[in-house]
């Protein structure tokens, strides 16, 4: 993952409340503090949203027990990677499963609807209000056969080239258009004896996000879609000529050395640092910078253009997300209520200030949220095309065997046409 969703913690690991619990919480019939009454409890689970997001997400709850007696609100965060991986499935199958979890909408809402565990609120949404506390087009890619599984919680750009504003100024430096002028960019960086791009990719999907970005503008947006969904091949003319461009980074000393050793968080700090000039990765970098470096000037750009591209070179990479219903859940309509607390306009303003950027209708201050998370959630708003990422539009299996791919091109492993016969070989039984 991955962590697009979400301004990511590097110390923060796993927080499981749900293990914890008594067992006079997990019974449903326990007395709530001595009164006699039954007490449910509502189970919440998401990745790691960072600390500041994890408070907020805590208040809201205190604020929904408070207004629902009898009901206590238990939360389970998990790091990003293990929740996406094994973490989710693992809860959706325990004896204490969450009523309400996060998801990413297209292929892996799909799959959760399919194994039997997201609920269909079509009906919920329109009975509660909550439907209208959204706008227009917001349900994307959460609707299924005409009924809906996801509540919207944000979208993220999942990748965009970050830079340090000082060290462009002090070397005369623009932000790029093109692929040819970011190479010059990177040779001008590299030349001053700073490294041009620095790039975490230990558990893969941090440069599987942005090369799949530029698999997208370099052989189209449907060629890249078909391959993820295996109706083509991945081993063509056009995704070798683009991992060839991935190659050129590698091969003329751009990219840090250690990409396939360091995390994604540990590339964060470097960049953050100063130790390069350029960082590819999601816009919830922001945020991360407001907390950990304050005072750096810190601007973006989006992917540049692609030499003879046959994808829309103005596309953005991005990802909606939200909060799926068990079906499962003996609390559907408590899920539904705690969510329609969450889209308030006063927890969104609470969220806001913690960094993240709601999608409800009154979600948005511009005048408390950062100016580049508002920047950024214009860019998404305002693409001409959204491109879904290997690892949270598709197949997890095919995602993980593209990413590999990806990482031996760009770390100097493979050739372009090696990495991508090797990914053929991988996903050749899910073609069966």
């Amino acid at each position: 993952m991955n962590k697009r969703n979400i301004a990511l913690v590097s110390t923060m690991l796993v927080t499981a409340l749900t293990g914890c619990s008594s067992a006079a919480s997990n019974d449903s019939s326990a007395n709530n503090g001595g009164s006699g009454a039954k007490q449910d409890t509502l189970r919440i689970a998401m990745g790691s949203p960072g600390e500041g997001l994890i408070k907020v997400w805590e208040t809201i709850g205190k604020e929904f027990e408070a207004q629902h007696q009898g009901i206590k609100v238990e939360f389970n965060y998990q790091d990003d990677d293990t929740y996406q991986t094994i973490g989710l499935p693992n809860l959706l199958s325990g004896k204490n499963a969450p009523d309400l979890y996060f998801e990413w909408a297209g292929q892996r809402l799909q799959t959760r609807v399919t194994d039997g565990y997201a609920a269909d609120i079509t009906g919920q949404l329109e009975s509660s209000g909550l439907k209208d506390m959204f706008a227009e087009g917001t349900f994307n890619g959460m609707v299924i056969d005409g009924k809906t599984y996801m509540i919207p919680t944000a979208g993220d750009v999942t990748n965009v080239i970050f830079y340090n504003k000082k060290m462009f100024n002090d070397l005369g430096l623009q932000p790029p258009a093109t692929w040819e002028e970011f190479l010059k960019v990177c040779e001008t960086i590299k030349q001053a004896g700073i490294t041009p791009l620095v790039i975490g990719n230990s558990d893969l999907w941090t440069a599987g996000n942005w090369v799949a970005h530029i698999l997208s503008r370099v052989a189209g947006e449907d060629a890249y879609s078909e391959a993820m969904q295996l109706k083509q091949p991945f081993n063509s003319p056009d995704f070798v000529k683009a991992y060839g461009y991935v190659k050129e980074l590698w091969d003329k000393g751009y990219i840090n050395e250690n990409i396939s050793a360091a995390s994604d968080s540990e590339a964060d700090m470097l960049f953050l640092n100063g130790s390069g000039a350029m960082h590819p990765i999601g816009s919830w970098l922001a945020a991360t910078a407001v907390e950990e470096t304050p005072d750096l000037e810190l601007g973006y750009f989006n992917t540049p253009a692609m030499p003879d591209g046959k994808g829309n070179q103005e596309s953005v990479i991005g990802v909606l997300n939200g909060m799926v219903v068990n079906k499962n859940s003996k609390l559907i309509d408590e899920a539904i209520e705690f969510m329609k607390l969450y889209s308030s306009p006063e927890s969104s303003k609470k969220l806001s200030d913690a960094g993240a950027v709601p999608i409800t209708k009154d979600g948005i201050d511009k005048e408390t949220m950062l100016p580049l998370s508002l920047e950024l959630n214009d860019l998404m708003e305002n693409a001409p095309v959204l491109v879904s990422p290997p690892d949270t539009g598709y197949s997890i299996e095919v995602a993980n065997a593209l990413n590999m791919a990806t990482s031996k091109v760009i770390g100097g492993a493979e050739s372009p046409e090696a990495a991508l016969a090797e990914l053929e070989t991988t996903i050749a039984p899910l073609k069966k």
